[in-house]
């Protein structure tokens, strides 16, 4: 659920009436913040954590407590002068005893190769926009992620941006990752925000636990909360069959690289069977590429591979734009669900009524460039009245709207938006292996939009582990290597990664 300013205060209010003491959720909340921190920075490096005078700056200086007790070279920043401190971040303060006290200037001669800023400022009970002193640290610590290497935690929200609008100040501060406590705010995932939250994490507190309905609320977050029991764990007395025959109708001359990483994904993302189909122009060229365990068959039209029994079939990518007859019929009559993708897209655009009478859901994957051939104007509207609005319309349509916040959508179904990824996704490659493993998903009959979710996430996730883990980085990551970090990725959903 996302909750809004008001919403979560009632909340805590409640938590704390039914006898969760105010600092039982802030030491919850100061080890989750810690646990995340190290998710994605494996390994001790220098933290700053800049504490303000309220139960943000508390909750930044118990995670600083636990960082140094870790091997972390933890240094507090205090934004305002002692005597201004409420009563936690006090008790907080005398705890960090490991820590070491720094001023606000500090900020501007921080360095090391692994350097995190906590941004324990301001939490959901500021209003208005930054005051001078506070702008002036926002804009140190913006100015030491551009300089260095240094990556930005925002707790709960980044200071100066509105928790339930968006709406950035102009000193906000720019995070890597935003570490929402307990439920994201509805200002965390506008577009408005997306620049300065980053990587959204929902960080569970026990307090509330009994009180979250993951199910519930017509706006959700893809979290391993919401999604672990959507891919159950294998039986012991199984075989291929159980886990669904994929059809893959992708490639063409010189595009068989999307063809390849579609089918590689789906391997790896546990289909029983994977059969690629190609016609005879290029049959020859995709059967010497394939992966040993995939099959490649070839026939004479596209249409022929509905000849076969499959469980889902994924359509479009490197398909070229020249076979527009098949595609549309290969929509309109393929009777297992279908994921729909790149050049299919493209090509339907003109006709989507023939979506509107298939026989099994269609999951359309579109990057924004494709959603604004499907929906003109899309672009300038907010992307979440985009995918509502395309569902209403066709029902019988899943829509994933790709991008920075991937939002995934159908008639009946609450919004979703989707938490992993990185800007190392942005390049050529990536949509083609999440539409692998999304009809690779349906396959092992996951639900097409449960399927979509998980896809999301484990694709965002798995980019993630080549960064903090291999040695990536956003500019040299490639779809293959992503797909790789596919296997850590399944066990981080299943271990309670954030």
């Amino acid at each position: 659920m996302i909750l809004t300013c008001e919403e979560m205060k009632a909340l805590e209010a409640e938590t704390i009436a039914a006898g969760v003491s105010a600092d039982s959720l802030m030491e919850q909340a100061g080890l989750e913040i810690a646990r995340a921190v190290r998710q994605f920075c494996p390994e001790p490096g220098v933290c700053l954590a800049v504490f303000g005078k309220g139960n943000n700056g508390g909750d930044a200086l118990v995670a600083a407590r636990h960082l140094a007790a870790q091997g972390w070279d933890v240094r507090l920043v205090p934004a305002f002068r002692e005597r201004e401190w409420g009563q936690q971040p006090r008790t907080k303060f005398a705890a960090a005893s490991e820590c070491t006290r720094a001023d606000p200037t500090a900020i501007a001669t921080a360095q090391g190769p692994r350097l995190v800023v906590l941004d324990g400022l301001l939490g959901i009970g500021a209003e208005g926009p930054l005051g001078a002193p506070l702008a002036a640290i926002t804009r140190s610590i913006n100015d030491l992620r551009r300089r260095t290497n240094a990556l930005v935690f925002a707790l709960d929200l980044p200071t100066g941006l509105s928790a339930d609008t968006g709406q950035p100040d102009p000193a906000c501060i720019v995070a890597d990752f935003t570490l929402a406590i307990g439920f994201a705010k509805t200002g965390l995932v506008a577009d408005t925000a997306t620049n300065h939250t980053g990587r959204l994490c929902v960080l569970p507190l026990r307090g509330f636990s009994a009180r979250r309905n993951p199910q519930g609320g017509s706006l959700l977050v893809n979290t391993p909360e919401t999604l672990c029991g959507l891919l159950p764990r294998r039986d012991f007395d199984s075989h291929k069959g159980d886990y669904g025959h994929l059809g893959i109708i992708a490639g063409s001359p010189g595009f068989l690289g999307a063809a390849i990483l579609c089918a590689s994904a789906a391997i790896r993302a546990g289909a029983g069977l994977t059969t690629l189909y190609a016609t005879p122009d290029y049959y020859d060229a995709l059967a010497r590429l394939a992966p040993a365990e995939v099959m490649v068959r070839c026939v004479d039209e596209l249409e022929d591979a509905m000849t076969g029994l499959h469980d889902a079939f994924a359509i479009g990518p490197g398909l070229g734009s020249s076979r527009v007859r098949s595609i549309e019929r290969l929509a309109r009559e393929i009777a297992v669900p279908a994921v729909l993708d790149a050049d299919a897209l493209n090509c339907l655009a003109p006709r989507l009524h023939v979506l509107d009478s298939a026989p099994a859901e269609r999951v359309l994957t579109p990057h924004p460039g494709e959603m604004e051939r499907l929906a003109p104007g899309s672009s300038a509207r907010p992307r979440s009245d985009v995918v509502r609005d395309f569902t209403a319309a066709h029902p019988g349509c899943m829509l994933l709207l790709k991008g920075a916040r991937t939002c995934i959508g159908k008639a009946g179904e609450p919004l979703t938006v989707n938490t992993t990824g990185s800007p190392a996704l942005a390049k050529g490659g990536s949509g083609d292996t999440l539409t692998g493993v999304i009809a690779a998903l349906i396959g092992q009959r996951v639900r097409p939009f449960d399927a979509a979710r998980l896809g999301a996430w484990l694709c965002g996730r798995a980019a993630e582990v080549a960064i903090s883990h291999k040695d990536e980085t956003a500019e040299t990551l490639t779809a293959t290597r992503a797909l790789g970090c596919l296997p850590i990725a399944i066990r981080d959903l299943r271990g309670g990664a954030f």
